[in-house]
């Protein structure tokens, strides 16, 4: 998901190659994650826990990556 436009290959340049340095606010992105097509607002708990993961996957991926 990338409501404002930032990717997990552009923040990774942010962390070391153990994953330390970076911070990451994605409030809007987790916030919203019910709204995803697989989701609706009944469980949006479990929405928004699945996409945190799926997100540091991303991001871990894209610093082994670089």
């Amino acid at each position: 998901m990338e409501l404002n436009g930032g990717k997990a290959e552009d923040i990774a340049l942010a962390f070391d190659k153990n994953g330390i340095g970076g911070i990451v606010n994605a409030s809007r992105s987790l916030m919203s994650a019910y709204k995803l097509e697989l989701w609706n607002e009944k469980n949006y708990k479990e929405a928004t826990r699945l996409e945190a993961i799926r997100m540091r996957e991303e991001i871990i991926n894209a610093i082994n990556n670089k």
